[in-house]
C-alpha cells in the first residue's frame, strides 16, 4: 500500500536504482511516544539524514513506515511511502516495498542507522555492480565488537553471517561485524525475501537471512567496510547521545575547515543548518539552534545561545547572550552579557551591552540601549512593536511600553517608563516625581526597631 506516490510504485523504471528505508520501528527502548526516526540529531530528525544522503546516490527512495506514522510519512515526502501494517520483522518490512523495486539494483537501509554517508552508499552500490557480485553488504570493524553479528569470510567473499548468540569462541573472535545494510538486484532480492522463514524465537522474518539465501544460491557475497561511526544503530537514548556526538564532530570539523575559529570545539554545539562564514570566532560553551547564519568577522562569546537569527558581519555577541528566532543583528552591532532579543532588528553599530530584553523591536543604527532596558511587547493576547530610531540613547532601566515609537536622536532619562511616542531629537522623562524628607531616615529606622521589639 503506497500512501503518497502511487505512480512511483506501480510504474518503476527498469534501470533505476532504489533505496528502501525501513522506518516502521516504534523504538520501545527509547521510552518515547515519538517514532524513533523522528528523534533529532543536531536539530534535524534522524531519518532526514538518511533520505538526503540516499537521494544523492539512488534514483528512487521508498520509505517503509508503521501504521499511524503520519509524521514520518510527511517527513519522507515527496518520496514514496508504504505501510507495514503488521510488524513481523525487517524482512517482512522490506517485502512491503517489493512493488517499487523495479528491475534495477535495490539497497535496504535502516532509518535508525542515519549516519551512513553518500560516499559509503555509493561504494555499496558500486561493489554490487562489480565482479559478478550477487549481494553486497556493509560491515564494520568496531573497537568493541560486543554482541554484533560476525561476518565470516573466505577470501574476499562472505560465506555467512553468524549472530553473537549462535557464535562459537573462534567466530566471536572475528572483528568484522555486520551492519545489516544489503544491496542486490531487484529480482534476486524478491526471490530471497520469499525464501526467508520466521522459525525463530521471535517469530519474525529477518532481513539478514537473505545473506544465507544468496550463499545457498551460489552467488558471490561481498562486504564493504565502512567506519563504525557511520554504522551506529540508535535504539536507546544513550545511543542517540553517541550519534549526536558523531554528528557534532562532523559539523565542527566542517566549519573549521571552512574558516571559522572554534576556541574549544568540543563545547560548541551546532545544528545541521548552521552557517558560520569565514573569520567568525566562537568562544567556549556556545549553542546554535536551528536557522542561524553568522556573517564574516563576527565574534560569539562564551555561554551564548543563538537560534533563528542572522548576525553580523563584524558583530559581537555575548557572553551570556540569548538570540531568539526572528533576530537580525546588523554590521558591527553588539549584544552584550545577559541580553535577550527576540524578533528584533538591531541596525548597524547599535549596542545593547548588558541586562536588557528587546522583543518585537526595531533598533536604528548607532542606537545605544542602556542596562536594564526592556520592551513591554506583550499585552497577554497580542505582541506589539517598539521602534527605536537611529542614534537614540535609551537610559538605563527604561521601560518602553509597546506599541511605541522613539524617534531618531532621542534620549530617554534613566528609569523612565515610556508609553507615548517620542519625536525625533526630543528628551523623554517618564519618572514619578521624587520627594526628599530631611532627617526622616533615622526616625523611620527607629520606628521599625520599636515594632520589632514589640514583637
Amino acid at each position: 500500500m503506497n500512501t503518497q506516490t502511487d505512480t512511483a510504485v506501480s510504474s518503476p523504471a527498469s534501470s533505476m536504482s532504489t533505496a528502501v528505508i525501513l522506518a516502521a520501528g516504534r523504538g520501545t527502548r527509547m521510552k518515547s511516544e515519538r517514532p524513533k526516526v523522528m528523534h533529532p540529531l543536531a536539530g534535524q530528525p534522524m531519518l532526514r539524514y538518511l533520505i538526503d544522503n540516499a537521494a544523492q546516490v539512488f534514483d528512487r527512495i521508498v520509505v517503509v513506515v508503521g501504521p499511524g506514522m503520519e509524521d514520518v510519512a510527511a517527513l519522507a515526502a515527496p518520496h514514496a511511502v508504504v505501510v507495514q501494517h503488521d510488524r513481523l520483522g525487517t524482512g517482512h518490512a522490506a517485502r512491503q516495498a517489493e512493488e517499487a523495486f523495479g528491475t534495477g539494483d535495490v539497497a535496504v537501509l535502516y532509518g535508525d542507522n542515519p549516519l551512513i554517508t553518500s560516499g559509503t552508499m555509493r561504494a555499496l552500490l558500486e561493489r554490487k555492480r562489480r565482479d559478478d557480485t550477487a549481494l553486497a553488504l556493509l560491515a564494520m570493524e568496531p573497537a568493541d565488537p560486543g554482541r554484533y553479528g560476525r561476518v565470516v569470510m573466505q577470501g574476499d567473499q562472505v560465506t555467512r553471517i553468524v549472530e553473537w548468540a549462535d557464535a562459537n569462541d573462534q567466530e566471536r573472535a572475528i572483528g568484522l561485524c555486520n551492519a545489516g545494510v544489503l544491496c542486490a538486484s531487484a529480482g534476486d532480492f524478491r526471490r530471497w525475501l520469499s525464501e526467508i522463514r520466521n522459525d525463530n524465537a521471535q517469530g519474525e522474518y529477518y532481513l539478514g537471512d537473505v545473506v544465507a539465501c544468496a550463499v545457498a544460491d551460489g552467488g558471490r557475497v561481498r562486504a564493504v567496510v565502512a567506519p563504525e561511526d557511520e554504522l551506529r544503530g540508535i535504539n536507546s537514548r544513550a545511543e542517540l547521545a553517541m550519534a549526536e556526538a558523531c554528528v557534532q564532530a562532523r559539523l565542527r570539523q566542517a566549519v573549521m575547515a571552512a574558516g571559522t575559529t572554534l576556541i574549544a570545539p568540543d563545547t560548541v554545539f551546532l545544528c545541521v543548518d548552521t552557517v558560520l562564514e569565514p573569520d567568525t570566532v566562537v568562544h567556549p560553551h556556545v549553542v546554535f539552534g536551528p536557522g542561524v547564519h553568522i556573517r564574516r568577522g563576527t565574534e560569539i562569546h562564551a555561554f551564548s545561545h543563538v537560534e533563528g537569527a542572522v548576525v553580523g558581519p563584524d558583530a559581537s555577541i555575548g557572553p551570556y547572550a540569548r538570540l531568539r528566532p526572528g533576530s537580525d543583528v546588523g554590521e558591527g552591532a553588539r549584544v552584550g552579557n545577559f541580553v535577550e532579543i527576540k524578533a528584533t532588528t538591531l541596525g548597524a553599530g547599535a549596542k545593547a551591552s548588558h541586562l536588557t530584553y528587546l522583543g518585537n523591536a526595531t533598533v536604528g543604527s548607532g542606537a545605544n540601549i542602556g542596562a536594564g532596558t526592556i520592551t513591554c511587547n506583550y499585552d497577554g493576547v497580542f505582541k506589539h512593536q517598539t521602534e527605536i530610531g537611529a542614534d537614540s540613547f535609551i537610559g538605563s532601566d527604561s521601560v518602553l511600553v509597546a506599541p511605541v515609537r522613539v524617534g531618531d536622536g532621542v534620549i530617554t532619562a534613566a528609569g523612565s517608563v515610556i508609553t507615548q511616542d517620542v519625536p525625533d531629537g526630543a528628551m523623554a522623562f517618564g519618572r514619578a516625581r521624587q520627594s526628599n524628607r530631611d532627617g526622616y531616615a533615622q526616625a523611620f529606622r527607629q520606628k521599625l526597631k520599636n515594632k520589632k521589639e514589640q514583637g
